[in-house]
């Protein structure tokens, strides 16, 4: 069973109902498979690795411990590593890569007004650190090793050698 949370905004005009808007709200990732990979906060390395994920998480007030772990599986779970007939048909854990985790509010960002991005939807700190940190945890516990993390709200810089390119995009709403 799915549980969703929608978020109905109504457009009122002269007492009357004139439109309804249903949202669904979701997390996101963007996973990148890559060679390797840093992110620097005040030029301090605060996480580094080898072969395996780049992971952008973004993340919504009704986001669910729930969804962290069905994404967490469908990450460390995703065959997008090639096999010895370079198909992609290996995942991180069967390759023993690592993870790189980066919490990224700017993806829910809402480009649909003017040319500067709402970051309405994106949740607040009091919020998205806890889950962030619960991500961290359910991650390590599914490839059975430490993630390595940014700083949540840091001004930080990420290096990377993305490997083929792989670029994957998954939310929660479509669990896809």
């Amino acid at each position: 069973m799915y549980e969703f949370y929608l978020q109905l905004r109504v457009y009122v005009q002269k007492n009357r109902v004139i439109r309804l808007q249903f949202r669904v709200i979701k997390m996101k990732v963007v996973i990148q498979r890559i060679s390797r990979a840093n992110v620097q906060v005040d030029r301090k390395i605060t996480g580094e690795i080898g072969p395996g994920l780049l992971v952008l998480l973004g993340i919504e007030d009704a986001d669910t411990a729930e969804d962290l772990q069905w994404l967490s599986n469908k990450i460390v779970n995703l065959r997008i590593f090639n096999d010895e007939n370079e198909v992609m048909n290996k995942s991180v854990l069967d390759i023993d890569g690592n993870i790189l985790l980066i919490s990224q509010f700017t993806l829910h960002a809402s480009t649909k007004k003017g040319n500067r991005p709402s970051y309405i939807k994106a949740s607040k700190p009091e919020f998205a650190m806890p889950m962030y940190e619960k991500m961290i945890n359910q991650m390590a516990i599914d490839l059975g090793k430490k993630i390595e993390t940014g700083i949540f709200g840091a001004d930080m810089k990420v290096e990377l050698i993305n490997d083929g390119p792989v670029t994957i995009v998954i939310d929660t709403k479509n669990k896809e």
